[in-house]
């Protein structure tokens, strides 16, 4: 999960900053995160994936399709 964290942060061309203010968490404790050093909580991991669009099962590895589900009807 961490490399994949990494990897969309990367890939987007993000500082560890621009991920961090945009989830609402410090530099530092997103460091935590993306080192593994801290575990990730389920509203971050949510905060995550909205972030890059793509879907929380993509962020943990249970999928190598980056694609989010579609939303339940009502939900935001």
């Amino acid at each position: 999960m961490k490399n994949r964290i990494k990897d969309l942060r990367e890939d987007h061309d993000f500082s560890q900053e621009t991920v961090a203010k945009a989830i609402h968490i410090t530099q530092r404790k997103y460091s935590y995160i993306e080192t593994g050093t801290q575990s990730l909580t389920d509203e971050l991991l949510c905060a995550l994936a909205d972030f890059y669009g793509t879907s929380t099962d993509y962020l943990l590895g249970r999928t190598d399709c980056p694609t989010p589900y579609p939303r339940a009807k009502g939900k935001k």
